[in-house]
């Protein structure tokens, strides 16, 4: 009944959210629409809405930019744009007119299922691959576009197609996903813990938005309700739809990608896209931002000034113009950490923590009861990465407060400089239940001298049909940040077994002793940045 009650709760979120973007966006998203329609100069570009034949039948609704005084006979380079989940194709209105200001023909559309397009919702499933090329096919037969010249782009929802597409189609040249997954199931079930809130806002937005199709019913809930008899294929459902499953494709395409995301995205947390991008061979380009799930480039939504998309525009230039415009000679990798606000560039995803692994010794065995949360948790869904984002307010915890009964806790001494954590903290330790199943969760403080401790990190993980009593091993990346801890302060690990963010496994009665030995050190990995 409690976790019935809390997705509830998160369903009641989704009504004013919508996945694609934080609420205020999704409010503001179609203002730039009416402004088109009553305010658009002569010499502005030509929008027209159009029903677009998707496959298997279906009408797609879509809209289109053409380049203002498009001269007859020439042909110029196409994008198109799926739209997010829960939004409509006036989402991208305002970049797609920027980009046909710069001589692109922009075809945007609501994705299947959504709104008035027809068809179920498939997440990313074969049909929606089908419609991208369906919605290429159509462009070229019925705008000034460049069959030699085409890009795919989105958010979100529309970020996930459209890599996944460029796997199916090699006409595309180049991608640009922003805040989207390459690997589902890392994104919301890494640890093999269901993200409650995460899948609950993917169900609900759905729901209100469109028509789930009826594997999507059956797979939702078998998650959110634990079906572990089902998870094999739950599994091979979430690869299916996953772009990391068919990188191989991709970069025999020579599909120029470009991912962004940032380090708070509640929905696609960042170590799966940064895992993608290193398996990528081709023209590449990642970036990192503070924020959560799509705030990174939701103002660029409303057309106001925004790194993510002025890059998109340059990633496009680069690769659908031949314009050199520097882009692709810039360090790929582009990341801005959580702590100020400048970027830090890196040759590759390994550099960023150039500087070396610092280990925290969890050398003192702790013992846990399970089934309380201890008041240490990851926060709540987009709220608290945005506060982290635009005040620097990640959520916090008590330190020397947490109940020791229900959190184990280790510190390190305090630092005489900085350390500018950059990648993927890492932990490894011994755990020994008293149940078969369990979770805990595994949170990185920075706490200052009162014992306030700023979340750096965190990562949920879940065990099955262990055997009581018997010890084994735990290895497992907290979701990946750049976060500078000043002098002064001291680095936390904390470890409890309920965060509202995830569905917990604790029978009642469980619990945990996390243990460390000679043979068998227990550690946190934490990786610098080179001074």
């Amino acid at each position: 009944m409690e976790r019935t009650t809390t997705a509830a709760a998160v369903a009641a979120l989704l009504a004013a959210a919508a996945l694609g973007l934080a609420p205020h966006q999704a409010q503001a998203a179609p203002a730039p629409a009416a402004a088109v329609a009553a305010d658009a100069p002569a010499a502005s570009p030509e929008l027209r809405f159009h029903d677009i034949p998707g496959s298997g039948g279906i009408t797609l609704k879509g809209n289109v930019f053409t380049p203002a005084g498009a001269v007859s006979g020439r042909k110029y380079p196409l994008i198109v744009l799926p739209s997010s989940w829960g939004m409509p194709q006036i989402e991208y209105i305002a970049q797609a007119r920027k980009l046909a200001d710069s001589g692109y023909v922009v075809v945007s559309y609501t994705s299947r299922g959504f709104w008035l397009s027809g068809g179920q919702i498939e997440v990313a499933g074969p049909p929606d691959i089908a419609d991208v090329s369906a919605v290429i096919d159509w462009a070229l037969a019925n705008s000034p576009a460049d069959a030699d010249h085409i890009g795919l782009g989105g958010v979100s929802y529309g970020a996930g197609i459209s890599l996944l597409a460029s796997a199916h189609d090699p006409r595309v040249k180049a991608v640009v996903a922003m805040s989207g997954w390459a690997d589902l199931i890392e994104s919301i079930y890494s640890g093999r813990t269901q993200h409650l809130q995460a899948a609950g806002m993917l169900g609900a937005a759905g729901y209100l938005t469109g028509r789930p199709g009826p594997e999507l019913q059956s797979v939702l809930g078998d998650f959110l309700g634990s079906r572990l008899d089902r998870e094999q294929q739950m599994i091979e459902w979430g690869r299916q739809r996953s772009a990391a499953e068919q990188v191989d494709r991709i970069n025999a395409n020579g599909t120029a990608v470009m991912l962004g995301n940032a380090w708070g995205d509640t929905i696609f947390p960042p170590n799966q896209y940064a895992k993608f991008y290193e398996r990528l061979t081709g023209p590449k380009r990642l970036e990192f931002r503070p924020g959560d799930h799509a705030t990174a480039e939701g103002t660029g939504l409303l057309g106001l000034p925004n790194d993510t998309w002025t890059n998109a525009h340059r990633w496009f230039d680069r690769y659908l113009k031949g314009e050199r415009n520097g882009v692709d000679t810039e360090a790929p990798v582009q990341i801005k950490s959580r702590s100020d606000e400048g970027y830090e560039g890196y040759a590759d995803w390994k550099s960023v923590g150039s500087g070396g692994n610092e280990r925290l010794a969890l050398s003192d065995s702790e013992h846990v009861f399970a089934n309380v949360d201890s008041g240490a948790n990851g926060g709540i869904i987009f709220l608290s990465s945005i506060l982290d984002q635009f005040v620097k307010a990640p959520p916090t915890a008590s330190i020397p407060l947490l109940p020791r009964a229900f959190a184990a806790v280790w510190q390190s001494e305090r630092y005489d400089s900085a350390r500018r954590v950059r990648g993927t903290v890492a932990l490894h330790t011994t755990v020994t239940p008293t149940k078969a199943d369990g979770t805990f969760v595994a949170y990185l403080y920075d706490v200052g001298p009162l014992g306030i401790g700023k979340l750096v990190s965190n990562a949920p993980y879940t065990f099955h049909g262990r055997a009581p009593g018997r010890a084994f091993g735990v290895d497992l990346e907290l979701f990946s940040t750049a976060y500078d801890v000043p002098a002064g302060h001291r680095l936390a690990l904390v470890i409890d077994t309920v965060d509202p963010l995830y569905i917990e496994h604790n029978p009642t009665g469980a619990q945990l002793t996390f243990s460390s030995s000679r043979s068998d050190p227990s550690y946190v990995s934490v990786p610098l940045r080179e001074q």
